[in-house]
């Protein structure tokens, strides 16, 4: 079993129709899940967006595809939506592209811009080489890895040992990371009961993974 990142990048002709004003709002979406009904022609899903919430408002007025929308914020600046629209046929396609027997996508699918879209596939070999050869010519799809699946990346858990995620918490909790900061490096190693150099090692190593989960896709 392998996994694979891919970089899917979407023609004119298959990117959302919408004004550039209320897209810029977003940063970054991440689509968490989804339900495609042909018989409905309706696609559902739910993301998570960084971004400004009351845009998705405003992007929904100038798409008359978009049926239904839902925001929940989390703060100023990030929110879950969820919309209902009609079923597109550059959605369909899109979506279809991945419609490979024996693969299947790992979300979050994540949009960063109008053109590109992020995916990890999880499944054989061969279903890796049918999803390369059945996308459409007009969607260019570029591998950034291919490797037995040991996606650690999918989850925070999954990037972090234990003992990471200990050095985390105490210096949470020590203030360590409060703006200004109230608690210092040696506060951090005492309560671990290690050196000051291996708890800026833990931190730091820590630190790294979760900047490369926030931009690396």
């Amino acid at each position: 079993m392998q996994s694979a990142d891919l970089t899917v990048r979407l023609p004119p002709s298959m990117q959302l129709p919408a004004p550039e004003d209320p897209l810029e709002s977003f940063q970054r979406e991440e689509v968490l899940s989804w339900e495609v009904d042909p018989v409905s022609e309706t696609v559902r899903f739910l993301s998570l967006v960084v971004g400004d919430p009351g845009a998705l408002g405003n992007l929904a007025e100038d798409l008359e595809s978009v049926r239904r929308y839902d925001v929940t914020p989390i703060d100023a600046d990030t929110f879950y939506g969820y919309v209902e629209m009609d079923l597109r046929a550059a959605d369909a396609t899109v979506m279809g592209t991945f419609d490979v027997p024996g693969l299947v996508i790992v979300p979050p699918m994540v949009y960063t811009g109008r053109e590109n879209v992020h995916v990890t596939v999880l499944g054989e070999p061969a279903a890796m080489s049918r999803l390369l050869e059945n996308a459409p010519d007009d969607i260019d799809v570029e591998v950034t890895r291919v490797s037995e699946h040991q996606r650690r990346s999918e989850t925070l858990a999954g990037r972090l040992t234990a003992r990471q995620f200990e050095a985390l918490e105490v210096a949470r909790d020590v203030g360590y990371y409060e703006v200004p900061r109230s608690g210092d490096l040696a506060t951090v190693a005492d309560e671990l009961g290690c050196s000051e150099s291996a708890a800026s090692t833990l931190l730091r190593a820590a630190e790294a993974e979760l900047v490369d989960a926030a931009v690396r896709r």
